[in-house]
């Protein structure tokens, strides 16, 4: 097959540029803008663009397919010449749902620990030598790439992201998938831009429930109070629920005790990495693995990229980096990094990045979130806000988030005060962005 991928360059569309090409297919691509790590590896296979931006001379009638990227406009000059040649146009999900149609689909939705959750899953899988297909929205220890598309694997495992599919398929990602097996880990507000309202965004998770074949098999956290009221009033599906699994905290190790007896020590760490991993184990006995294998494997997960990541580990000092943005994954990570590490003094950094996040009308979402913490800092970079159409002051900021939070508006300041406060030891520096800090690089 020969397909072009318009905004090759994203973090799923770059690894399914380079996992089709790894297929077989005949693959090109085009962005505006390509950053690391994607136009590295995308160079190391010979996909990197040889020019930047939109050319229509790309597209041409002898194309089998093209897939269309988020980061594109609805007026992006290839998409516009492909829809004139009336070629076959796909989002990647609705894309990787005509490659599985035929084997056991496992979707992990849910506002926050997706990501975590799918990687534990394919962590498990891979350790225990069985045949699958991903698809994942983080670097994974062991995995070449994000996505992975055969014909001979039975079983693909896909991370149910509820943004929308593309710009001209307007639908969240995870309604497309059809699941046979399905997890949601909980329901907390987010994308505002494109749900405004509370309800509407839980309308989206009830759709994802309603679009389940009968007998579907789903797990959910049961103390997400909307998520057990959703699938407490769906009957056409088999409905699980998970929670907390028992657990001790003994010199800053975390150890996973089964039915009082036998224990597993854990990498991983906090309640909520717990509680994803109690509904991963569930998934994995659907697929006939048993708790015990399942629990012997998670002792080697140390976790997918940018989640509760360790980038630095001294007496003195560790650094944690997380991809926390939303107000209850910002609680949660606080929480279990205070609770693992409580004789140390926690140093909380988080920058405002999303739409979200930088909407002075959701800030009130994040009062009291990093409380937990000794220190708390938030920054944003006053450039994002220019190019996502944004105002906020640091007092916006402070009045949002409350308590003693510090708030930045220049990276070199941060700097320089997360600096002076790591001398002051033993303590734990907690990193929490999808940005990038405004280009920070840092050095411990």
């Amino acid at each position: 097959m020969r397909i072009h991928l318009i905004a090759c360059g994203g973090a799923v569309m770059h690894n399914m540029t380079i996992a089709l090409h790894l297929k077989g297919y005949k693959i090109t691509g085009s962005d505006d803008a390509i950053y690391e790590p994607a136009k590295s590896r995308l160079a190391k296979y010979g996909l990197l663009p040889e020019a930047m931006g939109w050319d229509s001379s790309r597209i041409s009638v002898e194309l089998d397919a093209v897939i269309l990227g988020m980061h594109a406009k609805k007026d992006n000059p290839e998409l516009l010449h492909a829809q004139a040649l009336g070629l076959k146009i796909y989002s990647f999900p609705e894309f990787i749902y005509e490659n599985c149609k035929d084997k056991v689909r496992v979707v992990i939705g849910g506002s926050h620990g997706k990501t975590t959750t799918t990687a534990m899953i394919m962590h498990v899988l891979h350790l225990l030598q069985r045949k699958f297909d991903y698809m994942v929205g983080s670097q994974v220890q062991g995995f070449e790439t994000m996505v992975q598309l055969s014909e001979e694997a039975p079983i693909i495992i896909l991370e149910g992201d509820e943004y929308l599919s593309s710009p001209i398929d307007m639908r969240p990602k995870f309604h497309l998938y059809k699941p046979h097996i399905a997890m949601i880990t909980g329901i907390a507000w987010d994308h505002i831009n494109v749900f405004p309202t509370f309800e509407n965004y839980v309308e989206q998770f009830e759709i994802f429930l309603k679009s389940m074949a009968p007998l579907t098999k789903l797990f959910y956290y049961e103390n997400d109070v909307n998520l057990k009221i959703i699938a407490e009033n769906n009957t056409q599906i088999l409905c699980e629920s998970y929670n907390t699994p028992s657990y001790t905290i003994d010199d800053e190790n975390t150890t996973h005790v089964l039915s009082g007896a036998k224990t597993y020590p854990l990498q991983i760490f906090g309640e909520h990495n717990l509680q994803n991993m109690e509904g991963a184990r569930k998934v994995c006995e659907c697929l006939e693995i048993s708790a015990d294998a399942f629990y012997t494997a998670m002792q080697s997960f140390t976790g997918a990229a940018k989640r509760l990541e360790l980038l630095h580990s001294a007496e003195k000092l560790m650094v944690y980096r997380d991809f926390a943005h939303s107000p209850s994954k910002l609680t949660g990570t606080v929480k279990a990094v205070k609770q693992q590490f409580k004789n140390k003094k926690l140093i909380a950094v988080f920058e405002l990045h999303t739409f979200s996040s930088l909407d002075h009308n959701f800030l009130p979402q994040y009062l009291n979130c990093m409380n937990d913490a000794d220190i708390a800092l938030v920054y944003f970079d006053e450039e994002t806000l220019k190019q996502k159409n944004k105002t906020l002051t640091i007092e916006q900021v402070k009045d949002g988030f409350g308590g003693n939070v510090k708030v930045f508006s220049k990276a070199s300041l941060l700097e320089e005060e997360i600096y002076r406060l790591t001398k002051e030891n033993p303590a734990v520096l907690l990193l929490m962005s999808s940005g990038t800090f405004g280009g920070i690089k840092w050095e411990f």
